[in-house]
């Protein structure tokens, strides 16, 4: 069966123009079968790039990729009630629900679920599933063990992120806007000014998180390029790509080539590495050890 590579919505607060480009590009450049387009994390950004979604769209169906259009992961005003309103009263679109909100507006007919939606367990699996979930992107801090027991009872095709910062938590309040002296009312979208998240020091000076308007990131960049063997072994035939402000065109190609099995994952971490400038790899989660952690592989486990 055919692994498929894709492509999270990007995160982060980029130029409505700069955002265009790169959708423009991953359409006519990248080889990833589906692509989830919209603002998850803050609706305060939405309306910079939503008249160019029709375009993207357009441009990435015709080019063969599925288009799978995200929810806000987190909910609060009347505005944001009545945008996801909308978004799941699409008819002719497949949307994915990162809150609970959008989840149950789209039961009874085919859906994604999101990684910002907790499925844990095989119970939970089962009734997201029985309301029409199709595909579930599973959170990123599930190890190995959690991973190969969903697989098992899936009916639903299981996604897992294997590239990006990863996201661990989302808040009413805007920690960035106050880091630089304002208000969220007033946030001046400060967030732009960091592509890929504003990094957070330890007071001791280490790194340790990113932050991303309400949301927190890992520091890290998970990388489960050595795991894909493990997972497609399980029965896992999806892996999300989540953009970083890097070439994500490379990094596509990179990943695939190893799914392809045309090139070997040690010599690719190298170029992902380039690609990074240094940011450090992580693949904790998978390992059931700190999710910051970078473990060698599966044989130091017993696998």
């Amino acid at each position: 069966m055919t692994s498929h590579l894709n492509l999270g919505p990007v995160l982060f607060n980029w130029p409505a123009d700069k955002l265009r480009d790169f959708y423009f590009r991953i359409a006519d450049e990248a080889p990833v079968h589906t692509v989830f387009l919209g603002e998850v994390v803050c609706s305060k950004r939405q309306p910079f790039f939503a008249p160019h979604l029709p375009e993207v769209a357009e441009r990435l169906t015709a080019a063969g990729k599925r288009v799978i259009f995200s929810s806000l992961a987190l909910v609060l005003s009347k505005r944001e009630v009545e945008l996801v309103r909308e978004l799941c009263a699409l008819d002719d679109v497949m949307v994915e629900a990162n809150d609970l909100s959008a989840a149950s507006q789209l039961m009874g007919r085919d859906h994604a679920i999101g990684p910002f939606i907790n499925i844990y367990n095989e119970g939970s699996l089962k009734v997201f599933e029985g309301q029409g979930a199709t595909h579930i992107s599973l959170p990123g801090e599930l190890s190995r063990k959690s991973l190969a027991a969903l697989a098992k009872n899936a009916q639903a095709d299981l996604e897992v992120q294997i590239f990006g910062r990863q996201p661990l938590a989302i808040s009413a309040r805007c920690y960035h806007a106050r880091a630089m002296g304002l208000a969220k009312d007033s946030c001046q979208y400060v967030c732009e000014k960091h592509p890929d998240g504003m990094d957070l020091d330890t007071l001791d000076g280490d790194p340790f998180l990113a932050v991303n308007g309400l949301q927190t990131l890992s520091y890290t960049c998970a990388n489960l390029i050595g795991e894909l063997t493990d997972m497609q072994t399980m029965g896992i035939r999806n892996f999300r790509l989540s953009p970083q402000n890097t070439d994500m065109v490379e990094v596509a190609n990179l990943y695939r080539r190893v799914l392809d099995g045309i090139q070997e994952p040690e010599s690719t971490t190298e170029k992902l590495d380039d690609l990074m400038d240094g940011l450090p790899f992580s693949n904790g989660f998978y390992y059931a050890t700190e999710g910051v952690s970078a473990q060698n592989g599966l044989e130091e486990f017993g696998v």
